[in-house]
């Protein structure tokens, strides 16, 4: 558990010292959020039909950019050798740098995601449902997404086979939260939406960690 600590503080250091690199995925959501209201038009029906699906898009394409962080620098400098060569479980470690990943990725979207549904005229039980959508729904984007950071190590033109690895993976939690958040505003209950994210996010949560493993003993030992 030190070790996995340990860990977990290396990246959140390492990231403060490159806020730019961090900072860039949650700009970008603010962008796509505040763009769409501009460019649809004032209609705030239509705008909050439109909400759910625009919100969790921008919150994918921005755990996207975030990926190739993951393991690509500790794997340019040699780090990632060294905690390949740690006593501890490797799957463990991949896990504190996945940690780390979703606290800087993945909880600020969770944060950030009322203020970015007002434009949208959202009422106050649909922005805590989507709040309660994306905290369960960014740790299933950051585990699939660990899968094929650890995939495209050391490959050229790695960006983009990661974006064409993960993306099949991430559109069934993609759905399941556009899902819930339609659910809510019609007026249905959303329990059935959430129980599928929480099914899925429990199942990559548990098997993410060992399939990054293996590949990334494979890229260290190619």
């Amino acid at each position: 558990m030190s070790v996995f600590l340990s860990l977990v503080q290396r990246d959140l250091l390492l990231a403060f010292r490159r806020r730019t690199e961090v900072l860039t995925g949650l700009f970008f959501m603010v962008i796509v959020a505040s763009l769409f209201p501009l460019a649809i038009g004032p209609e705030m029906d239509f705008l909050r039909r439109m909400a759910p699906g625009i919100l969790w898009i921008g919150a994918l394409l921005s755990s996207l950019l975030s990926l190739p962080r993951l393991f690509e620098a500790d794997f340019l400098d040699g780090s990632l050798e060294q905690l390949v060569l740690l006593p501890s479980s490797l799957a463990m470690n991949v896990s504190a740098k996945m940690l780390a990943h979703w606290l800087l990725s993945g909880l600020p979207l969770v944060l950030l995601a009322p203020l970015l549904g007002l434009q949208f005229d959202l009422k106050p039980d649909v922005l805590w449902s989507l709040m309660l959508t994306l905290l369960i729904g960014t740790p299933v984007l950051t585990a699939f997404g660990a899968i094929g950071a650890a995939l495209t190590l050391g490959v050229r033109g790695g960006g983009v086979l990661l974006s064409l690895l993960v993306l099949p993976l991430m559109v069934p939690v993609l759905v399941f939260g556009t899902g819930a958040l339609e659910a809510q505003l019609g007026g249905l209950g959303l329990q059935a939406h959430l129980s599928l994210m929480l099914a899925l996010m429990l199942t990559s949560l548990a098997l993410s960690p060992f399939a990054c493993a293996m590949a990334i003993r494979l890229a260290v030992e190619s």
